[in-house]
């Protein structure tokens, strides 16, 4: 008799099949090829007797650590012949392990090396010269917490002569109530042991999503050669402080700094995304340091209270000096605080700034760039830039470069300061999108980029007055698979202006305008049949999807679908008139925008009715989840990424209420909000909201969670996807349990694309 034991049946992971892990493997395989490709995050010039030298910041996602691998790579620019350079890039890149930052001095002779601890250890400060490491501190939590590196309040500033710096970090954790075994312990207890334990205290809130565990943002200034550091003093408790510069240097006086102040008196809402909090530029004295003292001078005498300089305007944030100091610029994004709106058109301003360095609230502001509220065709559409890069002024003096979004692209832009005069300096007659990196003397160093092409370093010189000449820079860094080259050599992209379906409806001129849509496709179309067809839509509302190469989207049409981003009217870089048309009309007005985007491509022979899917995140989830219940007969399939599935839950338990005032409501939602949220809220929210339209829904669909999401938390989506799966419709969850609003964690992203891979293939193939 024969013993054997058949073997026994592989175990397959939770929700798949033998059919559905092959699926899985064969597409990891490719999307890790795209995942692998490296980004610039930024880069620094320095020059020399013999040229340039350049030093690009970049990072790749390191998947088994789930977190993002940064390295350096430096080159050295050489002229060849005018107007044309040579790159020699260093044989190999440098990792940084452990830097949260690098900040090169003015001169270029030092550079600050921050790392922050993930723990309660001391922040760590190094100076480096261009030899070695000259100084090293380590900045206890007792001083300050993690030094903010945020890209919002981040400010980090070196002083004209490099002995001091000046930076925003987490105010020190105020002292916990302490316990022992006979109760409350009196005065508290620094040291830890085990005979006590530290009691919560009263709660503090914080800024919302991406910001846990974080409260206040402050100013703090170091000694370069000492390491020693000082609050700033003077700034009210009620401020948050950010995006701090110095001010120009005036002998005999104490030096000053500028920030950006947000005032939060009764509750922080949601700051990251959200260009709608009031905040003002203010100005305050940082007390003298004595270096044969190796101390602050604490006891000086003077006013060192921060003056609010813009007190005439509700925003104004990246505050920077113009070289000769005559000039303080700074962006508004007046607009948005207004009109409620979490962005919004801005506009550019400046102050004149006082020769002998006495700062005063009477300071006028002075309009450089006003809000454009309907462009003419063709002409720019306003400002859509939030922040410069620490330098970006030509040697001139008044001219400023820095990117902006043109409806679904991004430009480069110049603008005269002293007259206003702005130029499209990147190719007018270019659908890729531009972001600016550098400069190298008066040249531009710029990165390029389309759905379909890999970002490239562009190098561009002023020929004569208004006209610029680009040429390409060979570079290792976004370099890819010859299978990935090959797959992005067979697509291709559009722009596509798609007309308002009813004018009729239109308030404004600008409301009336076209839209856009950005279309992606194959370059050969197989036996005259589409692709399926992956609408793609962006959160926001008031956001915006860049003609830009993104790795997740080159994957998705890599295996074998053409794409339809849609830009509908609300989205950035089309006029004010444009995204103000959408707030009190979401869930009408954008999703017939979606729907005529998408008749438009049928119609005109370039997608099939019959196979079409719905992917988008936020405010995007927000449309895929109306879509499919508006227009049950669509869609084959939907991938909803933290959607805004029921405003009326969202409404008590997110961090931005107001949001949910505003878009349902219009601009009087500003003054509509409130926390004690009324009945007939409830049930406008209610009604304007997907979860409304659910007993239509049949499209299956699959729901991307993230379980620390503070924006549209996690209750919001697991709401709609157990009704629909109540009433039988296909649905799968995944909840990943250490993420936040973006779900951008490496292997989270990793796992959320493959899946959306998967689940289109198992639907739209």
């Amino acid at each position: 008799m024969d013993s054997a034991k058949p073997a026994p049946e592989k175990e397959l992971p939770l929700g798949l099949d033998a059919a559905t892990e092959e699926e899985y493997e064969s597409q990891s395989k490719l999307l890790k090829e795209f995942t692998d490709i490296s980004t610039i995050d930024k880069a620094w010039i320095f020059q020399s007797n013999g040229g340039s030298q350049a030093m690009f910041s970049i990072s790749q996602p390191n998947i088994l650590a789930n977190k993002k691998r940064k390295f350096m790579l430096s080159t050295n620019i050489s002229e060849e012949s005018t107007n044309r350079v040579n790159f020699q890039w260093a044989p190999f890149p440098v990792e940084m392990t452990g830097v949260s930052t690098i900040v090169p001095s003015p001169s270029g002779s030092k550079l600050l090396v921050i790392r922050n601890s993930g723990n309660e250890s001391p922040s760590q400060f190094e100076i480096w010269s261009p030899s070695q490491l000259e100084k090293e501190f380590q900045i206890p939590q007792s001083v300050h917490g993690s030094v903010y590196i945020d890209g919002w309040f981040e400010g980090i500033s070196w002083n004209s002569d490099e002995s001091l710096v000046a930076y925003v970090a987490e105010e020190p954790s105020p002292s916990k109530p302490t316990f022992d075994d006979l109760g409350y312990k009196k005065g508290g207890s620094k040291d830890k042991d085990c005979g006590s334990w530290k009691g919560q205290g009263e709660w503090q809130e914080g800024w919302g999503e991406s910001y846990a565990g974080k409260r206040q943002p402050a100013l703090f200034v170091m000694s370069v050669n000492s390491g020693k550091v000082q609050p700033i003093k003077g700034i009210p408790k009620s401020l948050s402080a950010g995006q701090v510069v110095w001010a120009p240097a005036v002998d005999g006086t104490h030096q000053v700094v500028v920030f950006v102040g947000w005032s939060a008196e009764l509750r922080k809402l949601g700051m990251i995304y959200c260009y709608n909090r009031p905040c003002a530029l203010y100005a305050v004295k940082v007390p003298l340091y004595k270096p044969e003292a190796n101390e602050f001078d604490l006891d000086s005498t003077g006013d060192f209270t921060a003056v609010n300089l813009t007190q005439s305007i509700s925003s104004a944030l990246s505050p920077r000096f113009s070289p000769d100091g005559k000039y303080l610029v700074f962006i508004s994004a007046k607009s948005s605080v207004d009109s409620g709106a979490h962005c919004a058109t801005e506009s550019l301003h400046k102050i004149e700034w006082p020769a002998d360095g006495k700062i005063s609230s009477s300071l006028k502001v002075i309009d450089v760039i006003p809000v454009v509220n309907s462009p003419e065709d063709g002409q720019f559409p306003g400002l859509y830039n939030s922040s410069f890069i620490s330098n970006p002024w030509l040697s001139d003096g008044y001219t400023m470069i820095f990117s902006s979004i043109w409806h679904s692209c991004q430009v480069l832009l110049s603008v005269n300061v002293s007259s206003g005069e702005i130029l499209r300096i990147s190719p007018s007659d270019s659908n890729f999108s531009w972001e600016l990196l550098m400069f190298d003397g008066d040249n531009v160093i710029a990165v390029c980029s389309s759905p379909v092409d890999l970002p490239e370093i562009k190098y561009g010189c002023l020929v004569e007055k208004a006209t610029w000449s680009w040429s390409n820079v060979s570079s290792p860094i976004s370099k890819c698979s010859e299978k990935v080259k090959s797959l992005l050599s067979s697509r291709q992209f559009s722009i596509l202006k798609i007309p308002v379906r009813d004018v009729s409806d239109c308030l404004t001129k600008g409301a009336a305008k076209p839209f856009e849509a950005i279309f992606v496709s194959s370059s050969s179309m197989k036996n005259d049949a589409p692709d399926p067809l992956i609408v793609i839509i962006h959160g926001g509302p008031h956001a915006v999807s860049l003609s830009s190469f993104s790795k997740t989207s080159a994957f998705l049409s890599s295996i074998g679908y053409s794409l339809l981003i849609v830009n509908y009217r609300g989205s950035l870089g089309f006029g004010e008139e444009a995204l103000q048309s959408l707030p009190g009309n979401v869930g009408s007005q954008d999703v017939s925008d979606v729907l005529t985007a998408i008749d438009h491509v049928i119609d005109n022979g370039l997608a099939s009715s019959s196979k079409i899917a719905v992917i988008g995140g936020s405010h995007g989830g927000f449309l895929t989840t109306h879509l499919i219940g508006q227009a049950p007969d669509k869609f084959v399939a939907a991938v909803a990424r933290n959607p805004v599935c029921n405003l009326a839950s969202m409404v008590g338990v997110t961090d931005i209420p107001d949001w949910c005032f505003v878009e349902a409501y219009g601009s009087k939602g500003k003054s509509m909000y409130t926390e004690a949220t009324l009945a007939e809220h409830l049930s406008h929210f209610y009604s304007k909201s997907p979860i409304s339209h659910l007993s239509k829904v049949k499209t299956p669909t699959l729901f991307l969670l993230g379980a620390h999401d503070l924006r549209v938390p996690v209750s919001n989506g697991l709401q709609y996807a157990r009704a629909l799966k109540e009433k039988g419709v296909e649905t799968k969850i995944i909840v990943f349990p250490n993420d936040i609003h973006p779900i951008d964690k490496p292997q989270s992203e990793f796992e959320s694309f493959l899946n959306i891979g998967v689940w289109f293939k198992k639907y739209c193939k």
